[in-house]
């Protein structure tokens, strides 16, 4: 009997020429994998991340973090900041522009405000050159200072000789930021003093007033660091002197230099009432 012949349930060979074979079964259907049974209703977008019941923040709305830095002082404290930030600007243009003044070739400018300039630069903002000059300094200068000292009963004594440069220097070495008054308060002072004196320590010119005193107000705040006078001393009287030493000369140069150590010696200065304990008089 032919396979034709038989029911459905008889095996299909292959086609015959011309003649299409039955049609292949289609896949049943597959349901969504986030569809739930016998419900129609849509899935619930996931909660975003820190959004309560998955309401997603929208653009431009600002955040609930509290804020930080300027934004969080009140508007007073705001406008005192502001206030501060200018006058410091202020203040650090003005020094700019007479540090730059003071040390620019003479102008219009630097000759019809000198005596502003110079009060502001002297003596603690001085510019100084040597370091670029054709020839450098090459000696070494130890500041030293002595004092009397007055007791109560009218006795007095004299102290032995403080070397102030010997002590900046023990500070400065090994401090990886030595501070502006260690390493060129004393040396400064002196160079000042020196600039407006004479070999007989005669003033000259109209900073030599000046160049003593600020001097002497450094020796007396110095001594009194040093407690100098004790505990019921006043130093009444100080007087300074320089050391003043060659820079040795390489080995390989046959220049010769002495060895010797030259002092030059101020006379004494009397200290005023406000300042036998260190104080500013």
């Amino acid at each position: 009997m032919d396979a034709q012949d038989k029911g459905s349930d008889a095996r299909h060979g292959p086609a015959e020429p011309g003649v299409p074979g039955p049609p292949a079964p289609l896949p049943a259907p597959t349901a969504p994998a986030d569809e739930t049974d016998g419900t129609d209703e849509p899935a619930e977008p996931a909660a975003a991340p820190g959004r309560p019941g998955g309401v997603e923040q929208p653009p431009g709305v600002p955040s609930d973090a509290p804020r930080t830095g300027i934004a969080a002082l009140s508007p007073a404290c705001r406008i005192g900041a502001a206030f501060a930030l200018a006058a410091v600007a202020v203040a650090v243009c003005v020094h700019l522009g007479m540090a730059f003044l003071h040390v620019a070739p003479p102008n219009t400018v630097s000759k019809k405000h000198s005596e502003t300039i110079a009060d502001w630069i002297y003596p603690e903002f001085e510019q100084n050159w040597k370091l670029f000059a054709p020839n450098p300094l090459q000696q070494n200068v130890s500041v030293q200072v002595r004092a009397e000292i007055r007791w109560p009963d009218g006795s007095s004594r004299t102290t032995g000789w403080y070397d102030l440069s010997a002590q900046d220097g023990r500070d400065i070495d090994g401090n990886p930021a030595p501070s502006h008054t260690q390493q060129n308060e004393l040396r400064r002072a002196w160079d000042f003093y020196v600039s407006t004196h004479d070999d007989d320590n005669r003033p000259v010119g109209l900073r030599g007033a000046l160049s003593e005193s600020y001097l002497r107000r450094i020796m007396a705040l110095r001594l009194d660091r040093v407690d100098a006078a004790g505990p019921h001393g006043e130093v009444a009287r100080v007087q300074v002197r320089s050391r003043t030493t060659q820079v040795p000369p390489p080995e390989w140069s046959g220049e010769k230099v002495s060895d010797e150590a030259e002092y030059r010696e101020l006379p004494w200065w009397p200290l005023p009432e406000g300042e036998t304990r260190g104080g500013v008089g």
